[in-house]
C-alpha cells in the first residue's frame, strides 16, 4: 500500500485547540456546541465554519489554524476565530475554558455531537469512548517526506515527557483529584491506537502497518490512529498530540513554537546525518508515565550514546550508569526544558522565532496550569472555583494568580 505524502519545504505550523463550553454561572459543561457552530457555519460554504468544529461532546469545540508560517500568524489566526466565538457563547449564558479536563463534569451525562464518525466510535470503542471527556492540544509541523516524518517521529519520543510536562491541565477528573499532573493523558491511552507510537525505522513500515489495519478493518482512515506524535500524510506533517489542551493561547503558541523549532532542528540534523538514534521505547514508555504523573516536577531517564556528552553535574552525574552502548542518568524536567530550548535556539533564531520559543520557559517559571489549578484546592477553593479561574485565564488570554473567594 503505497501513501502519498505531501512535501513541505518549510517547517510550516498549525494549531489545534479543544475548548470545554462552560456554563457561566455553575461552572458546569454546557452542551451548545450544536447551535453555536450551526450559528458560526451559517455565512460559510455548506454551514461550516472552516476552523471551529465539533468534538466527540456537545460541550466541547475545537478551533484550528490554518497552515501557518510563524507562532505569531497561528496566535491571530487562533484568536480571530476565538473572538467570532465568544459573543455567541456568551448568547447562550455560558463560557470558555480550556484544559485537559473538565474538574467536575461526569462522562456518562455529556450529550454526544451528532456526526455518525462519533456515536460509531463510541459503539465501536464502548467505555473508553464515553470516558473521553478530555482537550488536548495538537501542534502540526511541516516535513519534506514520509522518511523524514517516521525518523522524526523517533526523536521526538525524546522530547515527548517535557511537552506533556509543559502542558500538564487535567489533575481532576469527574469531581475527583487523580494524583496525576495529567489524567487525560491516562484516559486516552486507552483506546487501542492512542498512547505512544511504535518506533517505525522506514516509510514503508508505516504504509505497511496502515495497510494492515485497513485491510482488516481496525480503522478507515489515518485519522484513527491516535498516537501521542504520527505522521500525517496528508497535511505533509508532523502531529503532536501527547499535550493536555492549555489554558490560554499565549501558552499553547509558545509550546507550538518549540515544536516547529525542535522538528526544523530535526531535519537539519537528518540532511547532515547527525540525528542522534532514538531512545529505547521501554525509557520513553517509563518517562511517558513519569511526566504524566508527576509534571514538570518529574525526574526522567535520559539515555545517552557512548559518543554523546551527558550531565557532569548534581543529581544526574552522581546516578549515572550504562546500559550496553548507552548512558542512562536521571534529570529533571526542568532541567530538561532548558537543554532542550538551548539546543534549538539557533534555529529558532533562523525561523525568527526565538522569543516564542522562550516564553516555555516562563511557563515553566510560573507553574503548568495543573499547579495553578492545585494551588486554589489547596487553599480551600472548591472545584467550581477552579473552572471560574480556568474561564478568567482563557478570556484573559494570560496564566493568573490562584485565588480563593473570600468566605464571610
Amino acid at each position: 500500500m503505497g501513501i502519498d505524502f505531501t512535501h513541505n519545504a518549510h517547517p510550516t505550523m498549525g494549531i489545534e485547540m479543544e475548548i470545554h463550553l462552560v456554563d457561566s454561572v455553575t461552572g458546569d459543561l454546557a452542551p451548545i456546541a450544536v447551535d453555536l457552530l450551526a450559528d458560526a457555519g451559517a455565512p460559510h460554504p455548506h454551514g461550516e465554519h472552516p476552523k471551529a468544529k465539533h468534538e466527540l461532546f456537545q460541550s466541547t469545540v475545537e478551533v484550528i489554524t490554518g497552515v501557518c508560517r510563524t507562532p505569531g500568524e497561528a496566535a491571530d489566526d487562533l484568536l480571530a476565530t476565538i473572538d467570532e466565538l465568544r459573543p455567541a457563547v456568551a448568547q447562550r449564558g455560558a463560557k470558555m475554558a480550556s484544559s485537559g479536563t473538565h474538574p467536575f463534569a461526569i462522562a456518562d451525562r455529556q450529550l454526544i455531537s451528532p456526526n455518525p464518525r462519533y456515536h460509531q466510535l463510541v459503539d465501536t470503542m464502548q467505555w473508553p469512548a464515553r470516558r473521553l471527556l478530555i482537550c488536548g492540544m495538537h501542534v502540526h509541523v511541516g516535513v519534506p517526506s514520509g522518511q523524514h516524518a517516521v525518523t522524526i517521529v523517533n526523536e521526538l519520543t525524546r522530547h515527548l515527557p517535557v511537552f506533556l510536562g509543559l502542558s500538564t491541565s487535567s489533575p481532576f477528573f469527574e469531581g475527583v483529584d487523580s494524583g496525576m499532573s495529567s489524567a487525560r493523558s491516562l484516559v486516552f491511552e486507552s483506546l487501542p491506537t492512542a498512547g505512544l507510537p511504535p518506533q517505525i525505522a522506514e516509510w514503508s513500515d508505516f504504509e505497511a502497518f496502515m495497510e494492515t489495519m485497513i485491510d482488516t478493518a481496525c480503522i478507515e482512515t489515518v485519522r484513527e490512529v491516535w498516537w501521542d506524535i504520527r505522521p500525517h500524510p496528508n497535511f505533509g506533517t508532523v502531529e503532536l498530540r501527547m499535550c493536555d489542551a492549555m489554558s490560554t493561547v499565549a501558552e499553547s503558541v509558545a509550546v507550538g513554537a518549540l515544536a516547529q523549532a525542535l522538528v526544523a532542528w530535526c531535519i537539519e540534523r537528518i540532511d547532515e546525518g547527525t540525528l542522534p538514534a532514538p531512545p529505547t521505547e521501554w525509557s520513553t514508555r517509563q518517562n511517558r508515565w513519569l511526566a504524566a504523573r508527576y509534571g514538570l516536577d518529574a525526574e526522567l531517564i535520559v539515555e545517552h550514546t557512548d559518543d554523546e556528552p551527558r550531565s557532569a553535574t548534581g543529581h544526574a552525574a552522581a546516578t549515572a550508569h550504562h546500559v550496553r552502548d548507552r548512558t542512562v542518568e536521571r534529570s529533571g524536567a526542568r532541567e530538561l526544558l532548558d537543554r532542550l530550548v538551548d539546543t534549538v535556539r539557533p534555529t529558532a533564531r533562523r525561523l525568527g522565532s526565538l522569543d516564542d520559543v522562550e516564553r516555555v520557559l516562563d511557563i515553566a517559571d510560573a507553574g503548568s496550569s495543573t499547579e495553578r489549578q492545585r494551588a486554589i484546592t489547596r487553599a480551600g477553593g472548591g472545584l467550581d472555583d477552579v473552572v471560574h479561574h480556568l474561564t478568567a485565564e482563557f478570556e484573559s488570554d494570560r496564566a493568573l494568580t490562584p485565588l480563593v473567594p473570600q468566605t464571610d
